[in-house]
């Protein structure tokens, strides 16, 4: 059996809804899936990340990595949420071999408005398939700027477009979930 371990973005919790529902899709395809807080948001219910956390919430992703090869047979993925995508990937960069493949669903490319300030250094780094849900009206990072910064990837990638969905990918969770579930081709 298959693992999926995944989190929130900077604002959320293991609750949200859109991570429910790709939860609830990949455990219908049979994999099992762990949603995880990242240690900011267990200390602190409400509130965004600060700096200072990111490499805390890091060493907790790989404690749940570790964990889930420990006890569960097959592939490990880890895939997040916007910050929980870009902290999945910045671990998986720092760590190569210790997840099989990363789900990364809005990734933050930039802030809003300032293109300037990519959140890629690690990029090039990584050694892990990645697959990437975008949307079309994504302030956090347009399709063209994505596409540029995928190509600086040397693992395989894939870029799958929400059409007209913001950062949020929309409201139909469970429509989208079911299309990520079988897209990702578990």
């Amino acid at each position: 059996m298959d693992s999926l371990i995944l989190t929130h973005g900077a604002g959320s919790n293991r609750n949200s809804p859109l991570l429910v529902a790709v939860a609830n899709a990949f455990a219908e395809s049979g994999a099992y899936v762990l949603r995880y807080d990242l240690p900011y948001r267990q200390q602190r219910p409400q509130g965004p990340p600060r700096p200072a956390d990111a490499a805390l919430d890091r060493e907790g992703l790989r404690s749940e990595v570790l964990k889930i090869r420990e006890s569960k047979p097959g592939r490990v993925w880890l895939g997040g949420h916007s910050y929980g995508g870009r902290q999945a990937s910045i671990l998986a960069a720092e760590t190569p071999g210790l997840v099989d493949g990363l789900l990364l669903l809005s990734y933050p490319l930039h802030p809003p408005k300032k293109p300037e300030q990519l959140r890629t250094a690690h990029f090039a780094k990584l050694q892990t398939p990645v697959f990437f849900f975008h949307g079309s009206r994504d302030p956090f990072g347009s399709i063209d700027e994505l596409e540029k910064a995928i190509a600086l990837i040397p693992a395989e990638t894939r870029l799958i477009i929400v059409e007209g969905a913001g950062h949020d990918l929309g409201r139909d969770h469970a429509g989208l979930a079911q299309k990520i579930a079988s897209a990702f081709a578990y």
